[in-house]
This record gives structure tokens, C-alpha cells and sequence, in this order.
């Protein structure tokens, strides 16, 4: 059942600067009650009353969660360089003895190619190596007697470096992942170190996914 109060917040929710801003207290509650008074009208499809929409304004801005998006925000706002790689095909394999092996072979390979994409991620049963489409032969030559459980051909990456204290403020991958998500950017994996990340995708929702990113710096 839609309520103000539900209907309130899922509007904020939409707004992340004006989400900061409530949790500031720098704006009049009872003027940005008028005017989206509409908005939440269209939304309960009946009647809402200004001091209703207030009295939501009023928990929403003493929410915790508000608190912690006005600290994200902050950090969002240094985020450092952002870097796009297209063609590249993503592979999955299944952890076996000699996987290690046939990757210190292909990492030979490509010691001297400042001009290809590699990056890899380990987990319990699988690792999955990511390498720009041109030396795809050389991931299928190198690990041919490896179990290849997947491969993720067109896909574009976006890299970007994170200020030193994100470590600290939780839900900044959330913040992040959810407008993407909004904008119904499909990510295919997400690779992190501490201070960057990298998430994949299909080449066709990349300069979507850039311009999400891009536009943090600015909330």
C-alpha cells in the first residue's frame, strides 16, 4: 500500500543531491514539501496534505541512511581518474592444479605488451581472467586443457581510482552500483583493490555507465 511517507522517501531516493542536502539541514522543509506536493499527489494518485509530506521530510533528514549518503557523497565527489577499455572478452575457468601454472605462462606472453588489457580475480571454485579481444588466441592456446566454464565476448571496462578513505565510509559500492542500476546498466563483474575498481559490461551500455560515474563527481 503507498503511503506519503513511502512515496516521500522513494522520491528522495531518486534525488541524491537532494538527499545530502536534507541530511545538511539546509533546506526549508515546508517550501520542498509545496513543491513536490505534486509530484507525490501523481504518485498516491489522490490528495496529500503539505504537513504530511513535512512531517516525512522531517524522519527522512534524521534517517541514519540520509547521514551516511551525505558521507558518500563527500567522498564521490574525489573521485580521481575514470578509464574506459573496449574489446575485451572475459573468461571464466574452473580452479584446478595446473590453472596457476598456465597463467604464469601467459603472463610471459604479454610481459612486454604495454598495448593489451589483463586482469584477473580468484574465488573459492573459479577465476576469471579478462584480456583485450586481440590476444584472445593466446587464452585459448595457453589454457586450452583448462575448464573454461564461461566466456563474455564484446565487453567494455570502466576503471575508476577511489580517494584513500572510501575504505572507511560504507556503502559507497552500493551508492554507486544502484544509479547504474537505475539506468539499467547490466554489470558482468566488478574487479576491486583498495583505492580502484573496475566493472564490466556490454559494450552498448558503456557510455551510459560513464556518464553515471562521471556525473557523482558533480552530486
Amino acid at each position: 500500500m503507498k503511503t506519503i511517507a513511502s512515496q516521500v522517501s522513494e522520491y528522495v531516493k531518486t534525488k541524491p543531491y537532494l538527499s545530502s542536502a536534507l541530511s545538511q539541514g539546509i533546506i526549508n522543509l515546508t517550501s520542498l514539501a509545496r513543491q513536490i506536493q505534486p509530484d507525490i499527489e501523481k504518485s498516491l494518485k489522490k490528495p496529500a496534505r503539505s504537513g504530511a509530506i513535512v512531517m516525512a521530510l522531517k524522519r527522512i533528514s534524521d534517517n541514519e541512511e540520509f547521514l551516511s549518503t551525505h558521507r558518500i557523497v563527500s567522498v564521490l565527489k574525489n573521485l580521481g581518474d575514470i578509464t574506459v577499455r573496449s574489446a575485451l572478452t572475459d573468461y571464466c575457468f574452473k580452479l584446478t592444479d595446473t590453472l596457476l601454472l598456465a597463467q604464469a605462462k601467459f603472463l610471459t606472453e604479454i610481459k612486454d605488451r604495454n598495448d593489451v588489457f589483463y586482469t584477473s580475480s580468484r574465488g573459492v571454485g573459479e577465476s576469471n581472467i579478462v584480456v583485450s579481444s586481440n590476444i584472445s588466441y593466446l587464452v585459448e592456446e595457453i589454457f586450452k586443457d583448462e575448464i573454461c566454464i564461461d566466456k563474455l565476448k564484446n565487453l567494455s571496462a570502466i576503471t575508476v581510482k577511489l580517494p584513500t578513505e572510501n575504505v572507511k565510509i560504507p556503502g559507497i559500492y552500493y551508492f554507486i552500483f544502484q544509479r547504474l542500476s537505475w539506468e539499467g546498466v547490466n554489470i558482468s563483474e566488478v574487479i576491486s583493490t583498495s583505492n580502484e575498481f573496475t566493472i564490466l559490461m556490454d559494450e552498448e551500455s558503456v557510455n551510459v555507465a560513464f556518464e553515471v560515474i562521471k556525473n557523482l563527481k558533480s552530486l
